[in-house]
């Protein structure tokens, strides 16, 4: 892929970009576009109503309907509502997608802007500016992810509009939204394909773990009737117990407002975000108080514990490693097991497999905002091998895994 060279450019003078062609301008967003704030938390969620769009629905340019909720505008005050049109702009304002951006197209409308910014090109293409702020000259140069990574990252309107854009004139504009639309396409249907291949490796991973959960290593032990709905039958010599009977402790993490205990260093803080494919991942990272931590002692982690998220992407288990002993948690479902009976990682693969995962979203309660407690949780029967056998599994999945890759 190329590109022609213009004839003349001139220096740029800003961090991220050292020259331009010499025919375009430097200029603040806020001179080419309108910056709103949208409504905030609205009084009540409907199961019928108009879209609200939030940092959740923000996918690097697109408007997903992932976790979207819907609102009655009657409920929400007129003065305080924020409708879109095509051509805005949503720019998520806080938490780990903080910069993120996504353009209004027709099909979405009428929806309505939820807590994030909402920026309106006045004198510029809309899908010139969408592409300008996914840029990394002014997504990561100037928004300046790093430094907002802290315990609460957040971009005000002020921070936003004073971030300088680069600016075509308006034929240029529409030529490099040509280009990036053709070439964007390409990329994207390559990332589709490849998608594609890692969800099949996934269903085969899957598949392989749901058996040996299940059925166990030796595919010649005998059988009998587990007395369980979808588990149906277990080798012979295994138990199935709930989860209660194997376990010392069932408890919530943390469930209160965070905005006043994280910090920028301290006791690791786990959340929801952090439980993915088994295991537990602080990319983004989020800290309390030791003192805070000690106050709150019945979620403080141990190895060996296994975590299930309980509101948002139910179905996630991931085991506490050594690494993670003594992290505090929040909403999170703390299953302590007995170590005499069973073993955290043989839980957590149990509740992994296409039996635990159905089974845990079959549990889930509220129409409107799903999720588990614990008092159901403790009723789920698990299949209980030897603890010999336990311990082969997730040696033999490892083995699996690098084998498959």
């Amino acid at each position: 892929m190329s590109v022609p060279q213009y004839k003349r450019y001139k220096g740029a003078a800003m961090e991220g970009v050292r020259q331009l062609p010499e025919h375009w301008e430097l200029i603040k967003l806020k001179r080419v576009a309108q910056i709103r704030y949208g409504i905030g938390e609205p009084p009540s969620y409907r199961e019928e109503g108009i879209p609200l769009i939030r940092a959740t629905n923000v996918d690097a340019g697109r408007i997903t309907k992932k976790d979207l909720v819907l609102v009655d505008p009657t409920d929400i005050p007129e003065k305080r509502i924020v409708w879109l049109s095509p051509g805005d702009i949503i720019v998520v304002r806080s938490g780990a997608y903080t910069g993120d951006s996504a353009i209004i197209r027709l099909h979405h409308c009428p929806c309505i802007a939820g807590f994030d910014m909402v920026v309106t090109p006045r004198s510029c293409s809309p899908d010139y500016l969408q592409y300008a702020l996914l840029s990394s000259y002014l997504k990561r140069d100037q928004i300046d992810l790093e430094k907002l990574r802290a315990a609460q990252p957040h971009l005000n309107a002020e921070e936003l509009g004073d971030c300088t854009l680069l600016l075509p004139p308006e034929e240029e504009q529409l030529g490099i939204i040509s280009f990036l639309d053709r070439e964007t396409s390409k990329l994207d249907a390559l990332v589709a394909e490849q998608q594609r291949l890692i969800e099949l490796l996934k269903e085969k991973r899957q598949t392989v773990v749901s058996h040996a959960v299940t059925k166990g290593l030796d595919r010649n032990a005998r059988t009998k009737d587990s007395g369980v709905e979808w588990l149906r039958e277990v080798p012979e010599h295994w138990e199935c117990r709930s989860i209660s009977s194997i376990s010392t402790k069932i408890t919530n993490g943390y469930v209160g407002p965070t905005r006043d205990i994280l910090v920028d260093e301290g006791v690791r803080y786990l959340q929801s975000l952090h439980i993915k494919n088994n295991s537990i991942r602080f990319d983004n990272p989020y800290f309390v108080r030791h003192e805070w931590s000690m106050e709150h002692s019945k979620s403080i982690l141990g190895a060996g514990d296994v975590l299930i998220v309980q509101t948002g992407d139910i179905g996630q288990v991931a085991v506490v490693t050594e690494e993670f002993a003594g992290c505090n948690c929040h909403a999170l479902i703390i299953v302590a097991p007995i170590k005499d009976v069973v073993s955290g990682d043989w839980l957590a693969w149990t509740l992994n497999s296409d039996y635990g995962f159905n089974t845990l979203l079959s549990i889930q309660t509220g129409a409107l905002h799903p999720h588990l407690n614990c008092g159901n949780v403790k009723g789920v029967m698990v299949p209980v091998p030897p603890l010999e056998e336990q311990g082969a599994l997730p040696r033999w999945s490892a083995e699996s895994e690098n084998s498959t890759v």
